[in-house]
């Protein structure tokens, strides 16, 4: 097939609306009541994704639980004893998350953390004690959370601990503080045993920077006589152990050669480990107990793709499931375990239903140093005839980065994958060293290296795809949110050759102002950002992170930019984008920048999200020459804010 083939064959596939991708769901987030009674799920209310509940027995009877009216409520669980519904919510993203709770018999609803400029998180919660939780506020002092005991039925907060020093704290069942977490000198965490409140002066375990982000507790069995690890210790990949509590000895439970171990099933009652999973390029599940192990191997008879477990009664006889087709929207399902039953209860995107979604190729790309990048690549319809990956002709690729950049991507359905893939682009998304999920080798491969070797990794990424045939050399983007929008500025900036345009979302474009700026919850952790990134504390740190920050060398930006911005971002500040949006217009090259005054680390409101996307593929097309879907009035619908570069969009 000839280029102008696939072009032709491309024409005569239908263009998925982008409302149908990143628009809100039919529903999403389902979940079954700890006593069954109830399930529960996420669904708009004048456009806006609200918490909504039926009885488990007669889910086609709803009632909508919460009233949002401007953000999506972005997480939400139900209390212990299954009287209400607890979620969270910001305001215009300014991530200083308060925690709510909604009656489930009279509908009241009552902030629980009722302060302001605080975030509130769970600390722990008890499978016994039903009526309480702990919680975290840093209302007292922004850097550190004090933890309080939370009673649910009347809403009063008792003081559990003064937090002066901690980023962390674990706790058993009892809802008993038993170790405090301190970042050390060295970047790792130094874990302090607690008891009868008192913080011990010296630590029991002290992790090094190297393990720091693959070593940590993960949890007590219900009567406390088993702590469960994650620990990279001694090797590279975190394993699964066991520490007997009254003697402290450890048995390995389970182990993975390439991958960390993710994932768990405790048992409801002692909350001892059934099945674990882990994740190289495919989830991988792993039965302990013999009776989970039957039901996810009937699951796994009647499912398609991928699928989970997203929620379980206290007496685990009825799971919520989901299930990803991969090229199908994403359904739950209501598993009886008695009944031997599977009942669909809900489609994510039912207007998705035969669009054509494109299968997505894991891979693994070999770097230039001979490391190995787990990678998902997506093609565009119509141009791989005989399904091996490879398109019969180069086509345009946008290489989409993911951000944190201590986060990977994975495997299944991907709604951008699949928006710039209908449009004609094939997309690669690579995990560059420093992702994490692969053993600490790999993060800590990553070390020092923003817009080094991590940067190479993509590189080397975009040099393979060229080479198997899969992009046009002179047709690919660079694309990403967070870490990916600063590697989409320094692709254009340390490696102007290789890229025809970029996309950068909320991505910082000065390191040393980045680092200055941080929520004061993260300075707990700042060590850690010194010892990956580069320390602003010593002259040399503060060169080096000035050798590596993309605003610097604003002046090499030769290929077109676009920008986009929450004003209230509290990772990224408006100021990232806005200093390399005034240090381009100073040096003569334009830009266009997208600012969304009520938005904060990403594009949460629907409206703006697709704004920002119809702008975007009208972008893509002007440069990578791939599909487009009218603007319309997409944009005005929005809050989107464009000071810079309106006049580059044609829309």
């Amino acid at each position: 097939m000839t280029a102008t083939a696939t072009t032709d064959a491309l024409a005569t596939v239908p263009l998925i609306p982008r409302d149908h991708i990143f628009g809100n769901p039919t529903r999403a987030g389902g979940k079954i009541s700890p006593d069954g009674k109830w399930v529960s799920w996420m669904a708009p209310h004048e456009g806006v994704m609200n918490v909504w509940m039926a009885p488990s027995d007669d889910p086609d009877n709803p009632r909508r639980m919460t009233s949002a009216t401007e953000r999506p409520i972005p997480a939400y669980f139900w209390s212990p004893d299954s009287t209400s519904l607890l979620y969270i919510q910001d305001k215009g993203g300014d991530e200083n998350f308060l925690l709510y709770q909604v009656n489930v018999e009279s509908g009241e609803e009552r902030c629980l953390t009722p302060f302001e400029n605080t975030r509130a998180q769970v600390v722990g919660a008890s499978d016994t004690i039903k009526d309480t939780i702990l919680v975290g506020i840093n209302n007292r002092d922004p850097r550190f959370h004090d933890v309080h005991k939370l009673n649910l039925k009347t809403g009063e907060m008792e003081l559990v601990y003064e937090n002066n020093a901690y980023v962390g704290f674990e706790s058993d069942d009892s809802l008993t503080l038993r170790w405090a977490i301190q970042q050390n000198a060295a970047g790792g965490n130094d874990m302090f045993e607690i008891v009868d409140g008192v913080v011990a002066e010296a630590p029991r375990e002290s992790i090094g920077m190297d393990d720091a982000l693959t070593t940590g507790t993960a949890g007590y069995t219900t009567d406390g006589s088993v702590l469960y690890w994650l620990d990279s210790r001694g090797r590279d990949t975190a394993a699964l152990y066991a520490e007997d509590t009254a003697t402290g000895e450890r048995t390995l439970v389970a182990e993975h050669d390439k991958a960390d171990v993710g994932g768990t099933m405790r048992d409801t009652k002692t909350g001892v480990v059934q099945a674990w999973s882990a994740t190289y390029l495919r989830t991988e599940h792993h039965a302990i107990d013999p009776e989970i192990g039957a039901a996810l191997a009937w699951l796994r008879k009647r499912l398609d793709g991928d699928f989970g477990i997203q929620s379980r009664t206290d007496d685990d006889r009825k799971w919520l499931v989901w299930n990803d087709p991969l090229t199908a929207p994403i359904r739950a399902y209501l598993y009886d375990r008695d009944a031997d039953t599977l009942t669909e209860f809900y489609n994510t995107r039912p207007e998705l239903e035969g669009a054509p979604l494109q299968p997505m190729h894991a891979l693994e790309i070999t770097s230039r140093d001979g490391l190995t990048l787990p990678s998902f690549l997506t093609l565009p319809p119509a141009c791989d005839e005989d399904g091996d990956g490879i398109p019969s002709e180069p086509v345009p690729m946008v290489l989409l980065v993911h951000g944190g950049p201590w986060a990977r991507d994975g495997y299944g359905y991907n709604r951008t994958h699949q928006w710039l893939a209908n449009r004609g682009y094939a997309v690669l998304s690579v995990n560059f060293r420093g992702s994490t999920g692969f053993g600490k080798s790999f993060i800590n491969a990553g070390n020092l290296e923003w817009s080094g070797k991590m940067h190479d990794d993509l590189i080397d990424a975009v040099e393979w795809a060229v080479e198997k045939g899969i992009a046009a050399r002179d047709k690919v983007a660079i694309m990403g949110g967070s870490y990916g929008g600063y590697a989409t500025l320094v692709g254009l900036t340390f490696t102007p050759d290789v890229f025809v345009c970029g996309v950068d979302i909320v991505g910082p474009s000065n390191l040393e102002t980045l680092l200055e700026t941080i929520p004061p919850y993260w300075e707990p952790l700042v060590k850690q950002f010194h010892e990956r990134m580069g320390n602003p504390g010593t002259p040399e740190g503060l060169e080096f992170l000035k050798s590596i920050s993309p605003l610097y060398k604003a002046d090499k930006i030769e290929k077109p930019l676009l920008i986009g911005q929450g004003a209230n971002d509290p990772r990224v500040k408006q100021a990232e984008s806005d200093q390399i949006v005034s240090a381009m217009e100073a040096a003569g090259i334009p830009v266009t920048y997208v600012l969304f005054p009520d938005e904060g680390h990403g594009f949460h409101r629907p409206e703006n999200n697709i704004a920002f996307n119809a702008i975007t593929e009208e972008f893509l097309s002007r440069y990578l020459g791939g599909r487009a879907e009218a603007a319309g009035d997409t944009v005005a619908k929005s809050t989107a804010q464009i000071p810079n570069g309106a006049e580059h969009l044609g829309l």
